[in-house]
């Protein structure tokens, strides 16, 4: 099998990219170990920057993003039983964001390809990228049992932290954070108690009020990194989420039926170069960011956005400038996500051990964002999404 581009990892990052280059006339071939119906219930991230909304669109697969998704003109911050509101539009010329989970973009991205994109193969398991410092690069999979291999002229890694394009980077240099809390977090059918995020933080931990429609509300709760999710009871999760709710007013939560709960841990990774050869690394096969900044999805989409154009600078040019520069376009906004995700985190989170001081510290920090328009505008600007390139 024969490509000019081999992706491996069908998440909204391999599926986009198939997509961007099936635009501009590149062909692809996607590889993807699950089937289907995994791909299409993976429950991950759920906001989408303006520049990921701009992206979606213009590569034609917003036509339902723009139906069925929330746009969200800003967030609250909720500390000592005050409530401020950080106003998108009004402190970055008009930018916004979209609630619009990653399964569906998924699924719309899916069915884009399955209609006019190249080959889509699920159930086909990359086993290893070979010749990456050649011009001819092999990835060599499975598919039903049989060992084959596809051909390209480029390889773009997909496939996440564990995958095999990771792997196939020699001399890389890794920078990394884990942090010693997790989230507990939970999808319930009740409306949002809230038309936007609500970010908590409280002396008894951090929490967080999301949603994935007008009746899902998805909320999670800081608890240490070896929570058991079955340990806590529906009630303890409710009664819980009303204390680091709290406020002075009349704002009450609402309470459901919770239908999925689970544990995700807190971790800040980047694996420098992003590229080996002919081989480039995407998404959380280079960078991992803690939630709290919702960058995950959104940093997948820039880093692709920045290999499509610049391979089709490559086939309109000849020049290879822009592939050259890939690894260091991308992480210079890589970074950004990281510092932002990680200032987020530490606002909001109660470490461990920490001291009166260091509580103090974080008021003081909220304070400022939520008195001093400039602060507010950094916090607005950076969750809206850095420019992408």
């Amino acid at each position: 099998m024969r490509t000019t581009v081999g992706i491996i990892g069908a998440g909204p990052a391999g599926l986009l990219l198939a997509r961007l280059l099936h635009n501009a006339g590149i062909d692809s071939v996607v590889l993807e170990s699950r089937d289907r119906a995994y791909v299409e219930r993976r429950q991950r991230a759920g906001i989408l920057e303006q520049g990921t909304v701009d992206v979606l669109r213009g590569a034609g697969a917003g036509e339902r993003m723009d139906r069925e998704g929330l746009r969200h003109d800003g967030i609250e911050l909720r500390f000592a039983r005050r409530r401020h509101r950080v106003d998108f539009p009004a402190l970055t010329g008009g930018r916004s964001v979209m609630v619009y989970a990653q399964t569906e973009v998924c699924k719309d991205l899916i069915a884009l390809q399955l209609k006019e994109g190249g080959p889509l193969l699920f159930e086909t398991e990359a086993l290893a990228v070979e010749g990456a410092d050649t011009q001819r690069p092999r990835v060599r999979f499975r598919r039903e049992g049989v060992e084959d291999v596809l051909e390209c002229d480029y390889v773009v890694g997909c496939d996440g932290y564990w995958g095999v394009a990771r792997s196939a980077v020699p001399d890389g240099r890794t920078f990394e954070r884990t942090y010693p809390f997790g989230w507990l977090g939970i999808l319930a059918d009740v409306a949002p108690s809230h038309d936007e995020l609500v970010y908590a933080r409280h002396d008894r931990g951090f929490a967080l009020l999301s949603m994935r429609s007008p009746s899902v509300s998805r909320l999670y709760l800081q608890v240490p990194a070896d929570t058991d999710a079955d340990s806590w009871s529906d009630e303890r999760i409710w009664d819980e989420l009303e204390r680091r709710f709290e406020t002075d007013d009349d704002w009450s939560l609402r309470r459901g039926p919770i239908t999925q709960k689970s544990v995700t841990p807190m971790r800040s990774y980047v694996h420098e170069p992003m590229r080996h050869g002919r081989l480039f690394l995407a998404g959380d096969a280079a960078h991992i960011v803690p939630p709290t900044g919702a960058k995950g999805l959104n940093l997948a989409v820039g880093d692709v956005v920045t290999f499509a154009r610049a391979l089709t600078h490559r086939t309109a040019t000849g020049s290879e400038d822009l592939l050259d520069a890939y690894s260091a376009t991308c992480l210079r906004r890589v970074w950004q996500a990281e510092r932002f995700s990680y200032d987020m985190t530490t606002l909001l989170h109660t470490a461990p051990g920490a001291t009166p001081f260091e509580d103090r510290l974080q008021l003081a920090r909220l304070d400022r964002i939520t008195s001093s328009r400039a602060a507010e505008t950094d916090l607005a600007e950076a969750y809206t999404g850095f420019p992408i390139g």
